[in-house]
């Protein structure tokens, strides 16, 4: 029997049996695995840790996807990993990591670069462990999970339509907080590599879009988490959208060429706008008034501080950025209120898709991946997307040389024209509530460039320098 053959039929028989497939509980498979993780772990690009020693792991999971029954492989294990290291100011001690692992006693060449390494004991003594994703034959495991929903000991599979077999996986090499796998150019897996009690935003605002009808956003076909009062969402399947290209490499691609972006621009403002009239039909609206607005204000100067402690670069301007939030205050006191609502919560141009027709989808609900997912799950005044979206085409005018400021000045004017059309309400008429959203995305985005590209540190500050400025004027 062929090695595809020998995987489906295992497959069949775990299926027949979901409900008491085998869940690995052997005390010594995470210790065996421990140095071999101590490795890894840190070399991923989706490994939130790093620059924090790993000071010890914990099991929360683990069940045989695929039973690893002494055969010549592939078994696949599915493990929720918790991984300690020492607290920091905004980081918690711990993480819990989704791992999908594939175990050979021999691995071809093919899956060479997918390597973790060679268990020495315990229940994988001997076998050769990897990243499951890059195995052709075990993320086609995956999508037939998928195609027939249940239980599969500690994990639970759901979809809302029918997925054709047959389609080929390919692992995408651009993501960095997650993983994601395409099928057949049909279907996109994204595999969530840090998990949090409570559902997902990037599951829970698609399903409820889809339930408004809006197209803007590509609704969930498939997903699977552990289930209960507080489930973790593990990963979610949507259609591909086949040959759409990125806002960001748009934006860029019209900049090299010299040309103009105000068509695209007003498009995806209208776009952006029927995406959060949509959540506002979806979901609760509470009005941002009073002591929220006070919390608003309070969380934003406290982002402000930490960020001043760790960038220098930006202590000077922090008495003109602290004007920008207090703005927002003094409207509160003088009886003002704003609508709140669940946004995007990170949207930028690489959040975003157009179809060689034109049409402009959003995508990436799960928010900013440093954020506590409760914060990402609370409702927020929608300027918080626009303030994102304007911040993006900032930076694709200093991207390009020479800096085009105009450039960015009239995409952003044409963002909001386009918002304004959709909406009814044009957001630069709140220009406080915009400016302290717009203050609080480029206080991130310097603590951001600092840790990671220093080089793109000049970026976010000019536009600090610009909105300390406009604030204390």
């Amino acid at each position: 029997m062929s090695e595809a053959a020998s995987t489906h039929v295992a497959l069949a028989k775990s299926t027949r049996n979901s409900a008491t497939a085998p869940v690995t509980t052997d005390g010594n498979l995470l210790p065996s695995l421990a140095p071999l993780l101590h490795a890894w772990l840190p070399r991923q690009r989706w490994f939130a840790g790093k620059g924090r020693p790993v000071t010890g792991f914990s099991l929360v999971s683990a069940t045989e996807m695929l039973p690893l029954d002494g055969t010549a492989g592939p078994g696949l294990l599915h493990l929720l990993v918790r991984v300690e290291q020492p607290a920091q100011q905004t980081r918690p001690a711990d993480d819990c990591y989704q791992l999908l692992l594939g175990a050979r006693t021999s691995l071809p060449p093919l899956l060479a670069g997918a390597l973790i390494g060679r268990v020495e004991r315990g229940p994988l003594a001997g076998r050769a462990v990897y990243d499951a994703l890059h195995d052709p034959r075990l993320a086609d495991l995956l999508l037939e999970r998928f195609r027939r929903p249940g239980s599969l000991g500690s994990l639970r599979f759901e979809r809302t339509a029918a997925i054709p077999a047959g389609l080929t996986p390919r692992v995408l090499d651009a993501e960095q907080s997650n993983s994601s796998l395409v099928y057949g150019d049909a279907y996109i897996l994204k595999i969530f590599r840090r998990v949090f009690p409570g559902t997902n935003p990037d599951l829970e605002l698609p399903l409820a879009l889809s339930g408004e009808g809006c197209e803007r956003v590509p609704a969930p076909v498939a997903w699977f988490e552990v289930p209960g009062p507080e489930p973790l969402t593990l990963g979610v399947l949507q259609p591909f959208l086949h040959g759409a290209r990125d806002g960001w490499q748009l934006a860029l691609g019209a900049l090299a060429a010299g040309r103009d972006f105000l068509t695209e621009a007003r498009a995806l403002g209208r776009a952006t706008a029927e995406v959060h009239t949509a959540l506002a039909a979806a979901l609760p609206t509470p009005a941002l008034r009073g002591t929220q607005t006070r919390q608003l204000v309070a969380e934003m100067t406290r982002r402000l501080e930490a960020a001043a402690q760790a960038v220098p670069a930006l202590v000077p301007y922090v008495p003109g950025l602290r004007a920008a939030f207090e703005a927002v205050t003094d409207l509160g006191v003088r009886g003002s209120g704003w609508a709140q609502q669940r946004v995007h919560g990170d949207l930028h141009l690489g959040q975003t898709l157009r179809s060689a027709d034109g049409f402009w989808s959003l995508i990436d609900f799960e928010g900013e991946p440093a954020r506590p997912l409760p914060e990402r799950r609370m409702p927020a005044p929608p300027v918080r997307d626009v303030a994102g979206m304007l911040r993006s085409f900032d930076y694709a005018a200093r991207s390009h040389r020479p800096w085009n400021p105009e450039w960015a000045a009239r995409c952003r004017a044409a963002y909001c024209e386009g918002y304004a059309q959709a909406s009814g309400s044009d957001p630069r008429c709140e220009p406080e509530l915009l400016r302290a959203h717009e203050t609080d995305k480029a206080v991130y985005e310097v603590l951001y460039e600092a840790r990671h590209r220093p080089d793109w540190l000049p970026v976010p500050m000019a536009a600090i320098q610009r909105l300390a400025q406009s604030a204390a004027a």
